[in-house]
Parts: C-alpha cells; structure tokens; sequence
C-alpha cells in the first residue's frame, strides 16, 4: 500500500485472534485498508465475518493482536489506555445500531455531553449543540427526551452527537440496523449530505443497497479482504 498525506486512518497486516482455553478465533486476518479525508467507506459482508470487530480497532474500542494501524500518521499500538481514550474523544465520533441515547437527558444534553468530556467552554457547547441538531434538522426537538422520539429521531440525534464534536472520522455500527426502511433510507441520505460536507465516514452494513452510498465498498469473507470495489 502506498501511503497518502491525506490518510485519516491505514491498517496494515492488522489480525485479531480471541484465545480460549481451548480453541483460538482468528476475527481478522492481514487486513489492509487505508481511507482518506473526505471518504465514505461501506464495509460490507455477512453476519460474523468480522465487520464489527473490524470497526472496534478503527474506533480504538478493542486492539489488534497483529499488525499496525496508524489514526492520523498516529501509530495507535504505541499508546497507552489512557492517551488511546483521549484520542478515540477527539478524533472519532460514533453512530450506534441502538442508538445509545441515555433517557435521562433531553435530546440537547446528550449532544452536549461529548463536549463536556473534551473540557468545551458552556458558551461553545451550547453553540455547537444548536448547530448540530440544525445540520439533522431536529433543533426543534432540543427539549424533548429520547422517549418522546422514533426511532429514525433518535438516530438523528446520535448523529448530532457524533458531528458536534468535529471527529476526524465517523463510524457507524449498522446505523439502520433498528429503523424500518422507510427512517432507514432518511438516515443514509443524512449521512451522505455530511459526506458532501466533507465528513469522512466509514461505516458497516450487511445491506448492500446502504453500501451504494459509500465512495467504495471494502468486503470481508471470514475476517479477510475479499474485494474492493471503486464507485463507477
């Protein structure tokens, strides 16, 4: 693979094998996969070929048993657990299959919640907030408590907490895994206006109607490569 001064993230060789007392799982296997600035990227395959343990080293929720992956120009497997957290809540934002709003907080204070973490002064949180929730069109609903919303709401409002931070990357889980196809089709035409924005998302799906509004489509078979396939 040839390096890009615009790569936001580059695996090279990455593997990750789960030990049991008696039989090891190779996950993945001499994965290759670098995305650039601005990308949409699908990863697409069945149920079990690896296509969320895959999206949990990108998003530096699990780590590879081999090989390298860079975040930025950033060698990952150097840091500590620590710096790999601060890292993962200034660089990546995510979007769940459930969501993960807590019911608790209206739909303003889960947004700005990610903000608080990064130490964002009350003035720009609230700021940002407001801007986040226009860009999903659901400021009107700043008030309301998840409860109060559909599905499809909710996830907008997941994506407003993914955005709000301005992540480097989006990764998204099965983002229409829970809505009907109908909220489904809302949310992937939301995702591809963030993309003409200029947001770099890369997401999984096992729904390759989803996948036709990715740049390009990476596939894996049983934790490797299979294909990857350019948009024509």
């Amino acid at each position: 693979m040839n390096e890009s001064k615009n790569e936001v993230i580059r695996l090279e060789g990455v593997g990750r094998k789960f030990r049991t007392a008696e039989v090891e799982t190779h996950a993945l296997t001499g994965v290759d996969l670098a995305i650039t600035k601005g990308e949409f990227v699908a990863i697409e395959g069945p149920s079990g070929c690896g296509k969320s343990t895959l999206l949990s080293i990108l998003g530096l929720l699990d780590e590879p048993s081999e090989g390298r992956y860079l975040l930025a120009d950033q060698a990952v497997e150097t840091l500590g657990a620590s710096a790999r957290a601060r890292l993962r809540r200034e660089r990546i934002g995510f979007i769940f299959q459930g969501f993960n709003l807590i019911g608790e907080l209206s739909v303003e204070e889960n947004v700005e919640l990610p903000l608080s973490y990064q130490g964002v002064g009350r003035a720009e949180r609230k700021q940002r907030v407001k801007e986040a929730l226009e860009r999903v069109e659901m400021a009107h609903r700043a008030r309301h408590m998840p409860s109060q919303l559909s599905g499809g709401q909710q996830q907008r409002v997941a994506v407003a907490r993914a955005v709000v931070g301005r992540p480097l990357i989006l990764l998204a889980d099965e983002p229409t895994g829970n809505l009907d196809s109908s909220n489904g089709k809302h949310v992937m035409e939301l995702l591809g206006e963030l993309h003409q924005q200029g947001a770099t998302i890369c997401m999984v799906t096992h729904d390759p109607r989803y996948g036709e509004f990715a740049d390009r489509s990476v596939h894996l078979f049983d934790g490797r490569l299979r294909e990857q396939a350019a948009e024509a």
